[in-house]
């Protein structure tokens, strides 16, 4: 295992304000403070994190972590990262600035994906192999309520508002609606085949999700919770049982969407307004996690079976570098 070299931060300001604010609910329009300059990476199969230099994309070390990491997420002012430590049952809590583990939640069997409240204080998780959405409370680890959901249930999303969350079932091809107040299942909605993740447009009046069997994504309405549109994805040469895609992700502006396609080794760039494909990146084997740099110049694209990160300069829409990481890479995290 490599040791990690030390990463100071662009400056003392930033680390006081991000100590200040950690575990607050951050106002509308609220500027962060600068990042840590790091670049986090799960990797499901050495149970660790590769930690990578944003700015110089060199790989600073590897950090042992729990066993099977897979989703990461970075709280609401970006003091803490959340990792989903599947075959541990838990879910780590890491202080970004010292990348050390300050915390850690039992959330039940098998946690894969999750999402925080908009205002960081709730975390929601699913328990596939229990075919349950569990809440809790990230101050004291308590378990807020759980509701029954459909069996495998893996993407999680909470809404804008924080009224409601989002719950994909793999074998039901449906999105549950589950309402935060009253802690009950309120909407089923049916979609493609194989639905895994979500991404919420930056206004939260369409939620996309992407359906891995069915070589599309599912485009929602949240007003009236219907189905507006079904975006499919057919890049040239490529079979259609090999365009699975998984991972998805926004960018800022909201214009641009981005379709990890599986193992079709491609990321699709979809228009948001026509609800079109308009480009086909070719990247590594497994187009899975992806990660955008704040000022959306960079897309970062975890590749699960050739063990990589692809790096893409969405102004051309190529790949423009590779960093090996550790093996069957899961997500990334950019705090730049």
């Amino acid at each position: 295992m490599t040791d990690m070299t030390e990463i100071t931060p662009p400056s003392a300001l930033p680390a006081r304000l991000r100590a200040l604010l950690a575990g607050l609910c951050l106002a509308p329009g609220l500027a962060l403070s600068a990042g840590t300059g790091q670049i986090f990476v799960s990797n499901e199969k050495d149970d660790s994190l590769t930690l990578i230099r944003a700015d110089t994309r060199q790989v600073t070390g590897t950090q042992a972590q729990c066993k099977r990491p897979r989703h990461l997420q970075l709280s609401p002012d970006r003091s803490r990262l959340y990792v989903a430590c599947s075959d541990d049952h838990r879910i780590d809590v890491i202080d970004v600035a010292s990348r050390k583990t300050v915390d850690t939640l039992s959330v039940g069997e098998d946690p894969e994906l999750f999402d925080l409240s908009p205002d960081g204080k709730s975390l929601y998780v699913s328990n596939e192999d229990d075919a349950l959405l569990s809440a809790f409370d990230v101050a004291s680890g308590r378990k807020l309520f759980e509701v029954e959901v459909g069996e495998e249930p893996e993407g999680v999303k909470a809404s804008a508002d924080g009224k409601h969350v989002y719950v994909t079932s793999e074998v039901a091809n449906m999105v549950h609606v589950i309402d935060v107040a009253t802690r009950k299942l309120v909407k089923n909605i049916q979609v493609g085949n194989r639905p895994r993740r979500f991404a919420l447009t930056p206004d939260g009046k369409e939620l996309w999700v992407s359906n891995e069997l069915g070589a599309s994504v599912s485009v929602i309405r949240t007003d009236h919770l219907t189905v507006a549109q079904t975006i499919e994805f057919a890049p040239k040469g490529l079979r259609i049982d090999n365009i699975t895609p998984v991972g998805i992700i926004m960018s800022a502006d909201g214009k641009r969407a981005y379709v990890g396609l599986g193992r079709a080794n491609h990321v699709a760039v979809v228009d948001t307004a026509s609800k079109r494909a308009t480009d086909y990146i070719l990247v590594g084997k497994r187009a899975w996690g992806l990660g955008l740099t704040r000022d959306n110049r960079l897309l970062y694209v975890v590749n699960g079976l050739s063990d990589d990160v692809s790096v893409v300069d969405t102004a051309s829409n190529k790949a423009i570098a590779t960093i090996r990481v550790g093996r069957v890479p899961h997500s990334v995290v950019i705090d730049d």
